[in-house]
């Protein structure tokens, strides 16, 4: 995105919590005008009330969606337009975290969830957006993960889907570079997240694991992905 956001309209989903909600109160903070979106509608309502203060709270819109249903996208990204009569910026974040099985427990259902919500609910929301994007001047920000280059055994859809956001960024980096509409990709790490500490809860060595993975020796906060999605 930009440090210079004030004004800015940006559309973010999975905003309900973790690294959407703390890139949701960066962006605030920096005087941004958003539209958060989520399918979970008690979390989205949370980190809305967190965006309260300010200029620019009493222009912030909050819409409950669901990114792998692309007539729900169309009709939301539509209302987004409609109030705004552009976007700047997009943070496609929702997404559906690893759970770890083999690939002979992984059910047809499991598979199709992961790529509904991390691929194609991508997908779906950059192809309703792209006509309403500022240009030059717009951009993208597509949440990959460390899985996307460095997979781990037993969650290889959850990896399939995050090296799948990674090409496919990089093909909306090639088709939207000559509009002047530039795509960027964060992929973190271990990052203390509530899925992650529901992951880890009862088993210090899984968390002492997280940790010891990242060069800092400790788990990520949503606060650092979203210092790193702004300065994009």
């Amino acid at each position: 995105m930009s440090s210079s956001l004030s004004g800015k309209v940006i559309l973010l989903t999975g905003a309900a919590s973790g690294i959407g909600r703390g890139t949701a109160v960066k962006l605030h903070g920096l005087g941004a005008i958003l539209a958060i979106t989520d399918i979970n509608e008690a979390g989205l309502a949370e980190t809305f009330a967190l965006c309260a203060g300010g200029s620019n709270s009493e222009h912030h819109t909050s819409h409950v969606l669901d990114v792998s249903n692309s007539a729900n996208v169309n009709n939301r990204v539509a209302q987004v337009v409609a109030k705004y009569g552009h976007i700047d910026h997009v943070f496609n974040c929702a997404g559906v975290n690893p759970t770890s099985m083999s690939l002979i427990e992984t059910s047809e259902a499991h598979f199709d969830k992961l790529i509904s919500v991390n691929l194609k609910g991508m997908f779906n929301v950059t192809k309703a957006t792209i006509p309403h994007m500022t240009a030059p001047g717009g951009s993208y920000v597509n949440v990959s993960s460390i899985s996307g280059w460095n997979p781990d055994a037993g969650t290889a859809v959850y990896c399939a889907t995050k090296f799948g956001v990674i090409g496919f960024s990089k093909c909306m980096a090639l088709e939207l570079g000559p509009k002047g509409i530039r795509v960027n990709i964060v992929a973190p790490g271990y990052i203390d997240t509530p899925t992650n500490a529901g992951i880890v809860r009862g088993t210090p060595e899984a968390r002492q694991r997280m940790e010891q993975g990242n060069a800092l020796g400790r788990m990520g906060t949503p606060e650092d992905i979203a210092g790193v999605s702004i300065s994009t």
